[in-house]
């Protein structure tokens, strides 16, 4: 599974269970770390929670064990860390504080990487 498939597999999840607002970012460009970013909210910290565990589910069942979940204690943002896809799933005030999608579609180069539209 490449890294677009693996990321369509996350939007799905994620839409799976009524995430919020659903972003996708593509970082290839900006960053080594990972290809994609994917951003969505919860509409509270269960909901932040299980988003997370059902895209872990998914990803797993596809072959794709995360490295790592940050944040589920709080459950305010929670990173799930899947190598070639980051997914970041916010509260909707944190994620209007950090406004990730703003700042990780600012192209080296002046362009847009992504849109939210």
């Amino acid at each position: 599974m490449n890294s677009e498939a693996l990321t369509d597999l996350v939007v799905d999840a994620l839409d799976d269970i009524r995430a919020q607002d659903i972003v996708r970012l593509d970082v290839r460009d900006m960053t080594t770390v990972t290809d994609y970013m994917v951003v969505a909210s919860g509409t509270s910290n269960r909901h932040v929670r299980a988003l997370v565990e059902n895209v872990a589910e998914k990803a797993g069942k596809a072959g794709h064990r995360p490295l790592g979940i940050e944040g589920e204690e709080g459950s305010e943002w929670v990173l799930l860390d899947l190598q070639d896809t980051l997914v970041h799933v916010m509260l909707p005030e944190v994620r209007e504080f950090y406004n990730l999608e703003k700042l990780w579609s600012l192209s080296p180069h002046g362009g847009a990487a992504a849109t939210d539209g």
